[in-house]
This record gives C-alpha cells, structure tokens and sequence, in this order.
C-alpha cells in the first residue's frame, strides 16, 4: 500500500478497527497519554490566565509605578522569624512617605497596608477579604472606578476615620438591592460607616493575590488593625507627567538614604521594586512550577509510550498470521511497518485529543475557582498533538519494525 493520502485514511480504518476490537486494553494503554497531555494543558491555562491579569494590572497602574518595600521577597517572609539582615531595617513611615510625595519629580506616593478580615453587615459575614489601608488615590494604582458616593475627604485621610468604601459585589452580597452608602458595617470587629461603592477593574490581581473586599484610611488601619510591616506595607509611588521612571527611583533612593542616615557604603534597608520586577518574579515562580508539571507530565507519556510498546507487541503476534495473508497478497514490508506506526500514532493521537479536551476543561474550572480568565493555549494545543502522535510512532518503531520483518511463510503457519 503506497504511502498517499488514501494509503493513510485506509491504514488509520484499520487501526480504529483494530482499537475498537480490544477497547479495554487499548483505553488502558492510552490513559498515560490522557493524564500527561491534560497536566500540561491544564498548568498551562491557569499559568496564562494568571499572567494575563498580572499585565492587564500592570497596564492599570501604569508601567511607571514603582513600590518601595521593606523588603522584596518571591514568597512571604514569616514576621516572626525575619532573617537577620531584615529585622535590623526600619519599618517604612509616613514621614519616609511625606519625603518622598514632596520630591519634584514624584506625582503620587502614599503610605499603603493591607490585612485579612472578615466583613459583616446585616446578618451576612464573609470569609478573610483583603482590606486595604489607602487614600482618595487608590484608583491611580489599583485601577476600577467609584460607582456610588465618594472616597475618603482629607479631614478623614489625616484624622484616621472609621469610613469605608466597600467593593461593590461585596455591598451587594450584604446589603442586596438596598442602599449601602451610610449603612454600618463591621471589619475585624470595628464599625465603620460606608461612604462609597468601588468597582474593581475587569482581570485585575492585586499583587497581594486576593479579592479586595474594601478601603479604608491608612491611618485607621494602621490605629486598629496588625499589619505585617515586612509584607503588607509599601508606598506605590508614581513619576510626575515627564519624569523618567530611573530619574524618579534614583530621587527616591537618595531621599530615602538621607532620611536613615546611610553612608556612601552602605547597602540599602529598604527595595525599590517596579512593574517588570513583579513580573519576572510571577514568571519565574511559575516557570518552575510549570518545570515540575511538565517532568511530571513526560513521567505519564513516557508510561502511556511503554503501554504503546507492549499492546503493539501484543498486536503484532496476535496478528502473525494477518501479516502473513497480507504479505502473501503483496504488501511490502513498508506497508506493514506504516500500518503499525499509523495504528500507534492513532491510539495516542486519540489520548491527546481527549487529554487536551480533559485539560481544557479542568482548566476553565480550576480559572473559575481562583476567579481568572484563562485563554485556549493554541500553540501548546498543536504541540501537544504532536508530541502525543510522535510519542505514538517513537514507541511503536520497535514493534512494527518486528511486524514488518516477519517471514510470510512463517507468518502463515503461525496459529
């Protein structure tokens, strides 16, 4: 049979055939490929759709808005057990903050924290929500837009008062259809009264990696609530209309050396982070995490190949005497050895499909849980075709290479 496009559609019928004869075994040997392919496209999914976020918040905030911290750090550091060189740096201030905001070339910098809390009103309590201690700015960086009353007055900002303004799905899980503007609410045990209705922007992730519940002044977080230091308070800083982003960070380090009294060769207490930084620190984290999952997933593909292996072998000396007939009526060892690598090629052609549908759908489950947009990875969809075909001719090269050198007497008498 010449190696043409009707030689293949005929070789991939007969190998269906030969599948659907032997559908136990053959779903076995496939179930290596299914959970390999579906890993893959489910990491990758959820890994995009994260990093889409990411950029898009990136692109809310602008890519000229720098942090100064503490300390930056890829994961969490335990407040309580600090490595030595971040428990002799300060804490940031307000003053450190006022410093910064009065610089020429700054146009925005706060003094911001965040802590967990739970949120009650009228009966209705929420799990842990992230509580932001910001000002009348927090649109600049965190983006969305005031949908109902107003934020924070400058008499509130500086006194510290107990007013909120709650995210809007937040109000309308609590309060439902009824006004929510001059209503109580509870925060970590505090009343505070709720001035205003914020909209979070679409596919924003916060870089603290939660759903902000709401907003209420700095200085009546900081007065009421523990804020980690080290992990949840920072300045988001934005260069003034013109200024470069080096000029502004290079202000502000020195600003910030002179107010600790740092000499010429000291280190800095304190990081200064920009947009791209979080970036690359997100792609690392995941590039690793991806890492694992793909050696995990070319664990699975390697077993589903060897089970391609065995059932082809299995396949072939089933089939001696099918061998022979045919080699008797003139087919050529070519022939044989593409009927075999095509029916191979279909059973994991046939495992990548459904792992690539499989994953494609934990996918949009698991994006739905952590409340993310994840996109069809196209690209990886095709290689994973490939790899899962290719996976199929790789191991089944030995068995229908045994095909193909079979001798048709022999084949013949074979029983």
């Amino acid at each position: 049979m010449a190696l043409t496009a009707g030689g293949i559609t005929e070789n991939v019928k007969l190998a269906i055939e030969a599948l659907r004869v032997s559908k136990l075994r053959s779903s076995l040997t496939i179930l290596g490929v299914v959970i390999g392919v579906a890993t893959v496209m489910t990491m990758a999914a959820m890994v995009q759709g994260i990093r889409d976020q990411i950029v898009t918040t990136i692109e809310v905030a602008g890519p000229t808005t720098f942090y100064v911290l503490k300390k930056f750090s890829q994961t969490p550091l335990n407040p309580d057990d600090l490595p030595k060189d971040v428990r002799i740096r300060p804490d940031l201030s307000e003053a450190e903050m006022e410093r910064i905001r009065l610089l020429p070339e700054i146009g925005y910098a706060s003094l911001w924290g965040q802590t967990l809390a739970r949120i009650e009103a009228e009966g209705v309590r929420t799990q842990g929500m992230a509580i932001m201690g910001a000002d009348d700015g927090f649109t600049l960086i965190q983006g969305g837009e005031l949908v109902e009353g107003r934020w924070f007055t400058k008499a509130e900002i500086t006194a510290g008062s107990p007013v909120v303004v709650l995210q809007e799905n937040t109000a309308r899980n609590m309060f439902g259809q009824e006004r929510a503007l001059g209503r109580p609410v509870q925060i970590g045990g505090r009343v505070l009264q709720v001035v205003g209705l914020w909209a979070e922007p679409g596919n924003i992730f916060a870089p603290p990696g939660q759903s902000v519940g709401a907003i209420v002044p700095f200085r009546f977080m900081d007065r009421s609530y523990t804020i980690d230091r080290t992990n949840a308070l920072f300045i988001p800083v934005k260069p003034r209309a013109g200024v470069p982003v080096a000029t502004a960070q290079n202000a502000v380090e020195m600003a910030l050396r002179e107010s600790r009294r740092l000499r010429p060769g000291d280190g800095n207490t304190f990081d200064l982070v920009t947009q791209d930084q979080i970036l690359d620190t997100f792609n690392s984290i995941t590039s690793v995490f991806f890492l694992v999952m793909i050696v995990l997933s070319g664990v699975a593909l390697l077993v589903g190949g060897i089970g391609v292996m065995a059932i082809m072998t299995v396949s072939v000396t089933s089939r001696t005497r099918e061998i022979g007939v045919r080699k008797a009526l003139g087919a050529t060892k070519r022939d044989i050895l593409v009927q075999f690598l095509v029916e191979a090629s279909t059973l994991t052609g046939i495992g990548g499909i459904i792992g690539i549908l499989t994953g494609l759908a934990l996918g949009k489950v698991a994006s739905a849980a952590l409340d993310v947009d994840a996109p069809v990875p196209v690209t990886l969809t095709i290689v994973a075709v490939v790899v899962s075909v290719g996976i199929g001719i790789v191991f089944g090269m030995v068995p229908a290479r045994r095909a193909a050198g079979l001798d048709p007497i022999e084949a013949l008498r074979y029983e």
